[in-house]
């Protein structure tokens, strides 16, 4: 009974090492279109995609083409790699369409007034340390995904949230995206975007956001669940901007929480990122909601941000990438300092469904 039990567990861990094992080709696969058809039919296995017929020969098309740019890039003296991930069959224009696509320079045009208090907590703060990973204290939960939706507003205002209630309580709780994608309707707009300000006062004033176990993720607008949404986990008593286009402010910021950023995430390199630290070509047209949850230096002295993405640990560094911090752009590479926020919370209490969350999580 033992070795049968032994047996299962290991066939359970080769089965998660295969899944984060990242696809790779041999450079000869690219010298024929037979062999890059043989690629792309590995890659398809890889990814469990499947297409028509017609599809599959079009979407080949769109792979060659993404091979190439990524076995071009990766031949150059960059600081960070590319791979072939789930987003090899994509175009740029499918992918920030479908991934990218959250329009948050929109929504930041239209909302007015910002919603946050107009102080800044951390202004006085003089001395952070060299490097922060909230990730290794515990404050951080596992990276989520949030499919063709662009949802990212409310990963990233979840993300924020557990931070600084995980800090306040010393209880990490996976919170609900879907009850913001459902219930906070009113400024924000579910899988088509939204700001992550607005999200923060939403959650005060309903007086907290639930639990992903009692909410779970559906990638897809809905109708807001009331009898779900009824039982507040984790509340906060506000929220505030860190002074814009300013990469020193955002440092005090994150060396104290976890932050909620906004970047231009819809660049080609972008797309296929893979490892190191990201100083690729990049805008700032804020099209994507993210989270910085900690800072630091490389051996050869490149600083960066360490930035939690929505996009599945396939993507990545395990879902996260570095990118490179104290650029000479006040705004910060892609835009990462224009548009960052945080949420308050003077104490560890928190709404009647706390402890029943803390089961949840258990």
């Amino acid at each position: 009974m033992e070795a049968k039990k032994l047996v299962l567990v290991f066939l359970s861990l080769a089965l998660v090492l295969g899944l984060c094992q990242s696809f790779e080709y041999h450079d000869k696969e690219l010298e024929t279109e037979e062999g890059l058809w043989g690629m792309y039919e590995r890659w398809r296995s890889h990814h469990t995609v499947s297409t028509s017929l017609e599809d599959k020969h079009k979407r080949f098309n769109v792979f060659k083409a993404n091979v190439e740019h990524v076995h071009r890039t990766n031949k150059l003296d960059k600081p960070y790699k590319l791979k072939l991930n789930k987003f090899a069959h994509m175009t740029n224009y499918e992918f920030r369409s479908l991934y990218a696509g959250s329009k948050v320079n929109h929504h930041r045009r239209f909302r007015g007034e910002k919603t946050g208090n107009s102080t800044f907590m951390y202004e006085n703060v003089h001395r952070v340390p060299l490097s922060v990973d909230w990730r290794k204290k515990g404050a951080v939960t596992p990276v989520k995904d949030q499919g063709q939706c662009g949802s990212c507003w409310a990963f990233s205002t979840v993300v924020a949230v557990e931070g600084i209630n995980y800090l306040k309580t010393n209880k990490l709780v996976s919170l609900s995206e879907q009850e913001l994608i459902d219930c906070d309707t009113e400024q924000n707009q579910g899988c088509s975007g939204g700001l992550m300000d607005s999200a923060f006062a939403f959650i005060k004033t309903k007086g907290g956001l639930t639990t992903e176990a009692k909410y779970p993720y559906r990638a897809e607008d809905g109708n807001c669940d009331v009898s779900l949404a009824s039982a507040p986990a984790v509340s906060i008593d506000g929220h505030e901007d860190v002074p814009a286009n300013d990469e020193n402010a955002l440092m005090k910021a994150v060396a104290n929480q976890p932050i909620s950023v906004a970047i231009d995430a819809g660049g080609y390199d972008f797309q296929f990122y893979s490892e190191g630290v990201f100083n690729g070509d990049c805008g700032t047209d804020l099209d994507h909601g993210v989270a910085v949850v900690g800072y630091g230096t490389t051996l050869d002295g490149t600083k960066y941000w360490t930035v939690k993405n929505s996009w599945g640990a396939e993507w990545g560094e395990r879902g996260y990438i570095r990118m490179k911090r104290g650029i000479s752009a006040s705004e910060g590479l892609c835009g990462i300092a224009m548009e960052a926020s945080y949420p308050i919370k003077s104490s560890s209490s928190n709404p009647s469904g706390y402890m029943s969350a803390l089961k949840d999580e258990l």
